[in-house]
Order: structure tokens, then sequence, then C-alpha cells
């Protein structure tokens, strides 16, 4: 049912799976993506049920509870051990409502420009379902015809919206974006499976923030016009084991706008938690040798050990 990016080869590093924001799809992650497989990080970029590539001909339903099923479904299948769960944008609000159902298929969060203090989709989520299309619709009138052109996916919006994401990109650029940032919303079901989205509630997990376990990296484009860089400091102050990192001149979407940065930040965490689940064992190696040390006298005890950290 679902579409992903799997790893080319699958390394012995902790699995990484990439979710992307809203309305949005795996491609996001097509500049971020290379760069992790070339440093030989165990990557997955999958699609939320309901958006990118999925195959919906029999149209499930698409709210919060049936996307947590079929990330769960996709870990089972696929991941089966404790993964780095990677959200951007209300991608991190997937993230948080998943771990706090299923901790024991999380290992480390990254959020990025992290959408998580919204309220769902607020009183969207109280239309009837036919005023529910028009607001992805608008419709003209001719002589001859009714068009029904999609307002979400119109090329003008996605426009403006991408000048609101990303921070001083040129013209080109920003229109590579936008192509690339509506393919989706060609897929024949995609208007059903975001009309059900928005009339289900969407996503609230303001209240989850602080229970968050996890070791956690929070990535943020300093110049974010999307989510007010203020939420940053306030999310770092609410997740209790937490690195937040700030990327200068950059916005909303920092793997996609700056991909070299974000992927160097993402992999130095990465690192970091490989060397803080081996030191352990080092120590405890350490500190056995100081024990023989102490009880047998050096001039009778020879000592060969290797330490391996």
């Amino acid at each position: 049912m679902s579409s992903c990016v799997k790893p080319l080869k699958e390394h012995e590093t902790e699995p990484l799976v990439l979710l992307h924001g809203f309305d949005s799809s795996c491609l996001e992650w097509r500049y971020s993506y290379p760069l992790l497989e070339d440093a030989g990080i165990n990557a997955w970029a999958v699609d939320i049920l309901g958006w990118g590539f999925s195959d919906l001909e029999m149209l499930p339903s698409c709210n919060v509870a049936a996307k947590r099923e079929h990330l769960f479904q996709f870990w089972s299948s696929y991941i089966g051990r404790p993964m780095v769960l990677v959200g951007p944008s209300l991608g991190a609000a997937v993230a948080i409502d998943f771990l706090t159902n299923h901790p024991e298929a999380v290992s480390e969060l990254i959020m990025i420009d992290a959408s998580v203090y919204a309220e769902g989709t607020g009183n969207l989520a109280k239309l009837p379902r036919i005023l529910a299309y028009a607001g992805i619709f608008y419709i003209t009138i001719s002589f001859t015809r009714t068009v029904r052109v999609s307002l979400l996916k119109s090329i003008p919006l996605r426009v403006y919206v991408n000048s609101l994401t990303f921070n001083k990109v040129s013209f080109q650029t920003s229109l590579d974006y936008m192509n690339v940032g509506r393919l989706h919303c060609l897929q024949p079901w995609w208007e059903d499976a975001t009309v059900d989205f928005m009339l289900s509630g969407g996503y609230d997990v303001k209240n989850y923030i602080q229970e968050i376990k996890q070791k956690t990296l929070i990535l943020w484009g300093q110049d974010d016009q999307i989510v007010s860089n203020e939420l940053a400091l306030r999310l770092h102050h609410e997740v209790p084991n937490s690195t937040l990192v700030q990327i200068p001149g950059c916005g909303h979407l920092p793997h996609v706008e700056k991909p070299e940065v974000a992927v160097e930040h993402i992999i130095k965490f990465l690192r970091e938690e490989c060397k803080s689940a081996i030191w352990p064992c080092s120590l405890i190696k350490l500190q056995l040798i100081e024990a023989c040390i102490w009880f047998f006298p050096l001039s009778q005890f020879i000592l060969c050990f290797n330490v391996s950290r």
C-alpha cells in the first residue's frame, strides 16, 4: 500500500527512518538521502499514509490512528528493531504520536522545524464534507462547462508557499521544488485522502512533548517563516533530553535547502549515539581492571587487555 525508498545496501548501523511533512512525499529527501547513503547510514524514506505515492485504490481511512498503524506495520515488516525516527515539519507530530504509542520501536528522535504545537486541523474538522472538498477546490463556470481546479495543488499557491518555506532561493530552484512537491497531488485518490485527514481532526501532540524519553536532536532553520523560531526554544526546553541546532540562513526545510549541513548534524548525532552505546561496556572493563590491580600485587600480576571503544 505504501511507497518508500530503501537502502541499496543495508548496513549494520541503526536504522534511520525518514518521514516527511504535511501533504508531501518521500521525495522531500531527494537531496539528503544520497548523502546519508554515502555515509553508510541505513536510511529508509517512507510515505505517510494518505500522502506521497502510496497505492490507495481501495481508499482506507487516512486519520491519525490509520497513519500510526500504517507506520507500525511498515516498521514491523521491514525494520523490526529500534530505529531513529526523523520528522520534519508536521512529520515531527507524526513521529511523536508514533513513539508515544510504540516506544519500543524508537531509540532516538530527530525533529526538523517541528510543527507540533497546533491543535490539529482546528475548525476544519467540523466542516461538512462537501465544504471540506470546497476547501481544496475552486470552481470556475463558463458558458459551456464547469472546470474544477484543485487549489492546494495549483502552481500559484505552491510558488507562494515556497517563497515562505525557503530562504532566498533562485526562481529556477523554487520552480524545481514546486514541480516535485506537487507530483503526489496528481494521484487520483489525493483529494479524498486529504479531505479525510482534514475532517479527522489531525495531530494534536503538544501534551505528549514533555513525556518524550528518547534522546532527541532538534534541527531548525534560523529564518523559518512557517514555524516561529521561538518555538524551537520552547521545544528544546520541554523535551527533557534534547539538543537544539539552529542553521543560519535557512528556512523551514533544511534537509531540502541545505542538505549538506542538515546531514552533517544528523550523522554527528547518530555517531555520538553509537559512542555512548559502546562506552558503558568499556567503562565496566576498566573498572574490573582497576579492581584486579587493587587486590593483586602488581609485581605478581601481568595484565593484558584490550579495551575497544
